[in-house]
């Protein structure tokens, strides 16, 4: 391919790069100033939660749906469970079924329970479950109105605690599928096990991230304690404040273009035994005796096996140890036989494709991993260029490029495994005709062929001692870096492109979804803050305007103290609350706490 280069000022090419979060971690190497005029401000659409904003974040999502539709936090837990914490989805189903209809699938009793009245409080009352007359004063009405005696309602909460179904603990009654209210749960069971109760919070606090789709640990070993929650797509790759970056669809390191289950089936065939199988097919033959592999290390095709047994290498059949060079006694194996050569031919290709796209592969990664101790020597460089009494000051398209070099080089790398499955036999079967298949391979190998010729002309730049040239050669290689990073950039962006359109999008009987291309590499999740405002939490809105059920639903706040929306907006993002400095609800106190601090 020839050298082609983009043409034009510095300032289109540094905006490509300024915006880049890796250098950071070079120290002082990127320009600052430069980043400030460039790079748009955008918060990251994932959020690092930790220990102690773990409270904080579920307590955004039960807000949206207290405030929407006047409940109990304790009734908002219990749907944001049962519909895992989607809110939009949530919203969605109040929208098209209503609200009673939503509160029944779910176990939520809004009945109004009327209190004891004073003057009747030393009656008596008899507890189904155990046939005993208790006081009015011992014995707890839920919300769907079922009284029971708090010994038995004891007794049940530590069962289904024990049990594992402390999220969504039902009512005793018969064919009763109302949820009981957790701040009750808490009181009962914490007269009798306090620890038992502190677990139950725990559960119900850590349902939000092992109910919730948007919202996983953080896979890294040792485990640092963060959970990442991400706002619009659970196909993406992100980065934890650990600095470890992986897939978080499957938890996997970030393997784009690769589809999860393309990467998964990659590492079980490089990790197990598969292809030492194949190996062992096609340059060996089993003893007809003990059946051990024995692999031929000479001419003549009259082969024995370590237990003494000779046999034909030709045919794999028995023999006596009499033979010539033309031929052995007492046998002949001339004849064809079809099945066998083609289950050797088929081993031997299969091996052969394998090792093709394995070796590309591996030949990347290692090349990836070398030019990742570049870090280092270009530091060194770069200080040795700003010691020069030079024009030129800014150096920035150095670690610029040199990061655009690491997600090229990555995206390269990771193409081989998928090429190796999108053009294989073993998962689309049918999708394609082998004519439609050559077309989209050829396709697909000519743009990586284009990305492999334009990432080793941009690693060879980096590896050239350019800080002991002169100034005009400098200038002459800033041109060429940043032209061909801008080339690297947008063939990995044409890659991905033809991969979700042409080829993944094309499928009809199966679905592959990859995380979409970042040309700023691996989005960071920040750190989702713990304060809660005073005033964010008092906004309230008032009516609905629903303008369509297919689009997820983002809830804006207005200024009103009133108790419903007054806007119900879509969008295709999660809502996302500024924070602020304020007091930590505590999920310890019971839910009419909560709404009289409110």
């Amino acid at each position: 391919m020839e050298d082609c280069y983009y043409s034009g000022g510095s300032e289109e090419e540094d905006d490509y790069y300024s915006s880049d979060r890796e250098p950071e971690s070079l120290g002082d190497l990127e320009n600052e100033e430069s980043d400030c005029q460039w790079a748009p401000c955008k918060a990251p659409s994932s959020k690092v939660i930790k220990k102690e904003s773990l409270l904080t974040a579920q307590r955004e999502d039960l807000r949206k749906v207290m405030d929407l539709l006047s409940v109990r936090e304790h009734h908002a837990r219990t749907l944001l469970i049962h519909y895992r914490w989607d809110v939009e989805r949530l919203i969605a189903v109040y929208v098209e079924r209503g609200k009673s209809c939503m509160f029944s699938e779910a176990g939520v009793s809004v009945v109004e329970v009327t209190d004891i009245d004073p003057l009747e409080s030393s009656s008596k009352v008899m507890c189904n479950i155990c046939m005993d007359d208790v006081s009015l004063k011992d014995a707890t009405k839920m919300d769907c109105g079922h009284c029971f005696c708090n010994n038995c309602w004891t007794e049940h909460f530590i069962v289904k605690i024990n049990e594992g179904q402390s999220k969504r603990i039902r009512c005793m009654a018969h064919k009763c599928n109302s949820i009981c209210d957790e701040a009750i749960i808490r009181k009962l069971v914490r007269l009798r096990n306090p620890d038992l109760a502190e677990k139950f919070d725990r559960f119900l606090l850590e349902s939000y991230i092992e109910d919730n789709k948007m919202v996983k640990w953080c896979p890294s070993v040792p485990h640092c304690g963060s959970a990442i929650r991400v706002e619009n797509d659970e196909f993406c790759e992100v980065e934890c404040s650990c600095g470890l970056q992986f897939c978080f669809s499957c938890l996997s390191e970030a393997h784009s273009p690769c589809s999860c289950l393309m990467w998964e089936l990659w590492r079980k065939k490089c990790r197990d035994e598969s292809e030492t199988v194949n190996w062992i097919t096609v340059h060996t033959k089993p003893c007809p005796k003990c059946l051990k592999p024995v692999e031929k290390n000479g001419g003549c095709n009259l082969v024995s096996c370590l237990c003494g047994q000779a046999f034909c290498w030709l045919c794999g059949g028995a023999t006596g140890r009499d033979h010539t060079w033309s031929h052995i006694v007492n046998h002949s194996c001339g004849r064809y036989k079809e099945e066998s050569e083609k289950k050797a031919e088929r081993a031997k290709r299969d091996l052969y494709r394998y090792m093709h796209y394995h070796n590309r592969y591996k030949a990347h990664t290692d090349s990836f991993k070398q030019e990742s101790r570049l870090r280092e020597t270009i530091k060194e460089k770069v200080s040795n260029l700003e010691a020069k009494d030079s024009k030129l000051r800014d150096f920035s398209w150095v670690t610029n490029g040199l990061y655009r070099l690491f997600r090229s080089r990555r995206a390269l790398s990771y193409s081989y495994p998928f090429a190796f499955y999108m053009f294989g036999d073993d998962l689309f079967t049918g999708e394609m005709t082998k004519k439609e298949s050559e077309i989209k391979q050829n396709l697909f190998e000519d743009q990586q062929q284009q990305l492999e010729s334009n990432v080793e002309k941009l690693s060879k730049f980096f590896e050239d001692p350019f800080d002991e040239y002169s100034e005009e050669q400098i200038m002459e290689i800033r041109m060429q870096v940043i032209n061909l990073s801008a080339i690297t950039d947008s063939l990995c962006k044409k890659m991905y492109e033809c991969i979700e359109n042409d080829l993944l999008g094309s499928l009809q009987y199966t679905s592959h979804n990859i995380a979409p291309y970042r040309s700023n590499g691996i989005e960071k999740a920040e750190e989702l803050s713990v304060g809660w405002s005073t005033q964010a939490n008092s906004n309230k809105c008032s009516k609905a305007d629903v303008q369509s059920t297919g689009d997820l639903i983002a809830i804006s706040q207005a200024s009103s103290s009133s108790g419903t929306y007054e806007n119900l907006q879509l969008s295709r993002k999660r809502p996302r609350r500024g924070s602020s400095t304020g007091s930590v609800l505590d999920l310890n106190l019971p839910a009419e706490a909560h709404q009289a601090n409110a």
